[in-house]
């Protein structure tokens, strides 16, 4: 339990151990634990240098722990200073790092299916506000599980996610499931017919783009230039384009959930075929619903019925 503080499991247990039986002798403890004195002396010593444990002045030696409520508070405060320590000593990292290589430019190229991975999850993982995305096709099957991991944690800790879909990312039925999990947990989604690029901005000053070249897969790195500027531009311009996918609120009282998924589908430019696929009915059933939804709204066809739906804030 202690372990983040750098106490090993063997010292907590003698540490607890000399909560309840204060002052012991050396003899006394390895009775108690059932340990060889020599291994309990270097344990001793370890937390003397903490400050988890004192030594009396008397003969024999004994042992006093320091009270946990004070001693555990100083050694987290010197957990802190030595991040702290460690955050500028990265920078200063950095610095070397970019003077070395003379890449003061904006952009640097990542390397490496591995790599890349790496770079999308640290990427995020450093994110305070807002992560914008374009999804698409290809992806790396190994990483979707990580990604999906590390998305979920950022939004719980109140990062926002802004998620631009390409219709063909929401092809299967697993990719739509995981679309509309995300939605539930916070994320806000759209969907659109053909973007241009995958893409991910960092709170508006950082920006991964991946593509492969020959073969390996290479990720572009954009910190703040136009160039960077020009991608936040692109991003919500498809994001004013783009039609709402589902949100993690009901639908409104004039719509089931079945209403709901049907003008989803119809708003992502699904054919009626390809809906009675993804639902399990017929194609005739889905073409009376559609009709049905169509009246309501008062459009003239199904993609049209989905962005009327969105427009009236009825897919969330």
């Amino acid at each position: 339990m202690l372990d983040a503080l750098g106490i090993s499991p063997q010292e907590e247990t003698l540490y607890r151990a000399l909560l309840r039986r204060p002052d012991p002798t050396l003899a006394e403890l390895a009775e108690a634990l059932g340990t060889e004195p020599a291994r309990l002396r270097r344990q001793l010593r370890e937390l003397e240098a903490k400050g988890l444990v004192t030594r009396s002045p008397t003969r024999p030696l004994r042992f006093r722990p320091a009270p946990p409520e004070l001693a555990l508070e100083v050694l987290a405060l010197s957990l802190h200073q030595r991040i702290d320590r460690a955050r500028l000593a990265a920078v200063g990292l950095t610095d070397l790092w970019r003077s070395g290589r003379g890449d003061e430019q904006p952009v640097q190229i990542v390397q490496g299916r591995e790599a890349t991975t790496q770079h999308f999850e640290q990427v995020q993982q450093s994110t305070r506000e807002e992560v914008l995305i374009l999804d698409m096709p290809p992806y790396v099957e190994e990483g979707i599980s990580t990604q999906t991991d590390v998305q979920l944690g950022l939004m719980a800790s109140g990062v926002t996610y802004r998620t631009v879909y390409d219709r063909t990312a929401l092809a299967e039925p697993e990719q739509v499931a995981l679309a509309r999990r995300l939605t539930q947990r916070g994320e806000r989604a759209r969907v659109v017919d053909g973007l241009p690029m995958k893409l991910l901005i960092a709170d508006r000053s950082t920006a991964l783009v991946p593509f492969v070249l020959a073969g390996e897969r290479q990720t572009v790195v954009l910190r703040s230039s136009p160039l960077l500027d020009g991608l936040i531009a692109l991003f919500e311009s498809l994001w004013e384009r783009g039609t709402p996918l589902w949100g993690k609120g009901r639908a409104a009282d004039e719509l089931s959930a079945q209403d709901v998924q049907l003008l989803g589908y119809a708003a992502a430019g699904y054919t009626d075929e390809i809906i009675a696929r993804k639902v399990g009915v017929n194609k005739r059933t889905i073409e009376r619903r559609m009709r049905r939804l169509m009246d309501a709204l008062g459009a003239r066809t199904r993609f049209q019925a989905g962005l009327q739906a969105a427009r009236r804030g009825l897919l969330g």
